[in-house]
C-alpha cells in the first residue's frame, strides 16, 4: 500500500485537484437538450471526490498534514472567489453606472424581494418542520438558517448565522449549509440556462437590449496611457488589496466581507479606467482568464470541503427544504422582474444571479448569453442582496429560536 508522507501526501492532493478540474470540465460539456452544467461540473466532481476519497486521503495523513490540506483548500476557495468577483467588477465597471442609473430602483427592489422571499420560505419550513422532527425549536431554527444560507450559496449569511447562534448550535448551522449548498449552486446554474430556451428568445436581440444601457460608457484620455505591466496584473492586484481592506471593515456585526469588498473595488477601478495618465484597467483577456480560473478554484475548494461531510449530514427532508428555499425566491424574483419591473430577459437573469448571490450562475450566464454586460445587472443587485441575506438570517434566528 502506498505510504503518505508530508511531501507525497500534499503532492498527491495537488494531483487530485487538477484531476477534479479536468474531469469537471468534461462533465460540464455533456449537453442534454441544450442544457449543461458548464463550469459547475467542477463543483459536482469536487463534491463527489470529497464524499468518496477525501476522508480516506485525510486519514492517511498526520493531524498536522490534515490541517495543512484543509487550510490549503480554504486558500484555494478564497483565492478563487477574490479572483472571480474582482474580475467581474472590472468587467462590469465601465457600464455599471449607466445601467444602474437606468434600473437602480428595479435592482434594489428585486434584491430585497428575492431575499425576503427566501426568508419567508425559511420561516414556513421552520413552522412545517416543527411537526416532523425531534429537534428543539432552537436546533431546528439553526438548521433551517444554515439551509437558507446554503440555498442562496451565501457565505456571509452562513458566517452571520454561526455568529448569532449559541456555541452548541453552530454544528446545526454548518449541517444545514452543507446539505443545501449543492442544489443552491446547481439549481440557479440550470435555471439561467433553461429560461431563455423555454421562452424561445432571440438571443442576439436580447444582447442588444442589455447593451443599450452601456452606450457611451467609454471614457477617453488625451494622450497615451501608461501601462504598469503588459497584462494588467498590477492594477488587478491593487484592486484585490483594496477590496480585502474594504471587506475587513465591520459595522457592528456586519461587513461586506472579502467578496463584497473585492467586487466594489473592481467596479470602481473598472468605472474610472485610469488615474491621470496611468491605466488601471487590465486587458480583457486577462480579466476573462482570471474570472474563469477564480470560478474553478472557488467551486473546487467549496465542493471538496462540502463533500467531505455531505453523506454524513445528508437527510432527504432537509434537502427538500433547501430546494424550496432556492426555487421559490428565484421564481418570484424572475416573475416580478418580467411582469412588474419589465426588465429585459438578460437584465432579469443577471439580477437573479446577483439576488441569489450565485457566483457560479453568473459565470454560466455569461457563457449562455455571450455577453459580459449581464455582469452589470449582477453587480447592481448583489450588494443589496448581500446586506439583506445577512440581516434576514440573523432575524430568523432571533425571532424563531
Amino acid at each position: 500500500m502506498f505510504t503518505f508522507t508530508a511531501s507525497t501526501g500534499v503532492a498527491f492532493m495537488m494531483l487530485c485537484l487538477f484531476a477534479v478540474i479536468a474531469v469537471g470540465y468534461l462533465l460540464g460539456r455533456i449537453t442534454i437538450k441544450g442544457i449543461n452544467l458548464g463550469t459547475a461540473g467542477v463543483f459536482i466532481v469536487a463534491l463527489v471526490f470529497g464524499c468518496i476519497f477525501y476522508k480516506d486521503l485525510a486519514a492517511a495523513l498526520t493531524v498536522k498534514e490534515q490541517s495543512f490540506v484543509s487550510d490549503a483548500l480554504k486558500i484555494v476557495e478564497n483565492l478563487g472567489l477574490m479572483f472571480f468577483v474582482t474580475a467581474v467588477g472590472f468587467i462590469a465597471g465601465p457600464g455599471f453606472v449607466a445601467n444602474f442609473k437606468k434600473n437602480f430602483k428595479s435592482y434594489i427592489l428585486l434584491g430585497l424581494v428575492i431575499i425576503v422571499a427566501g426568508g419567508l420560505t425559511c420561516t414556513g419550513c421552520i413552522m412545517l418542520g416543527r411537526n416532523f422532527t425531534d429537534l428543539t425549536n432552537s436546533e431546528l431554527t439553526a438548521m433551517m438558517t444554515g439551509i437558507f444560507s446554503g440555498a442562496l450559496t451565501s457565505t456571509p449569511a452562513f458566517s452571520a448565522a454561526k455568529g448569532t447562534v449559541s456555541a452548541e448550535l453552530v454544528d446545526h448551522v454548518s449541517t444545514g449549509y452543507g446539505i443545501a449548498y449543492l442544489f443552491g449552486v446547481v439549481g440557479v446554474v440550470l435555471f439561467v440556462q433553461l429560461m431563455p430556451k423555454l421562452m424561445r428568445v432571440d438571443v442576439e436581440a436580447e444582447r442588444q437590449k442589455i447593451a443599450a444601457a452601456d452606450t457611451g460608457k467609454k471614457k477617453t484620455y488625451e494622450g497615451k496611457l501608461i501601462d504598469m505591466d503588459d497584462f494588467g496584473f498590477m492594477p488587478f492586484a491593487l484592486a484585490v488589496l483594496i477590496g480585502i481592506a474594504i471587506g475587513s471593515l465591520k459595522f457592528g456585526n456586519f461587513s461586506l466581507t472579502t467578496t463584497g469588498g473585492c467586487l466594489l473595488s473592481g467596479l470602481l477601478f473598472g468605472h474610472f479606467l485610469h488615474i491621470g495618465p496611468v491605466n488601471i484597467m487590465p486587458k480583457t483577456t486577462t480579466l476573462k482568464s482570471l474570472r474563469e480560473l477564480g470560478l474553478v478554484f472557488f467551486l473546487m475548494g467549496a465542493g471538496i470541503s462540502g463533500g467531505s461531510r455531505f453523506v454524513e449530514l445528508f437527510q432527504p427532508v432537509y434537502f427538500l427544504y433547501g430546494m424550496a428555499m432556492t426555487i421559490l425566491p428565484m421564481i418570484i424574483g424572475f416573475l416580478m422582474a418580467k411582469y412588474l419591473l419589465k426588465l429585459p430577459l438578460f437584465n432579469n437573469l443577471g439580477s437573479i444571479t446577483g439576488g441569489m448571490t450565485s457566483t457560479p450562475a453568473l459565470g454560466t450566464l455569461i457563457h449562455v448569453t455571450g455577453t459580459e454586460d449581464v455582469a452589470s445587472a449582477y453587480a447592481a443587485t448583489y450588494p443589496i442582496a448581500l446586506i439583506s441575506v445577512v440581516l434576514v438570517s440573523q432575524f430568523v434566528i432571533i425571532f424563531f429560536s
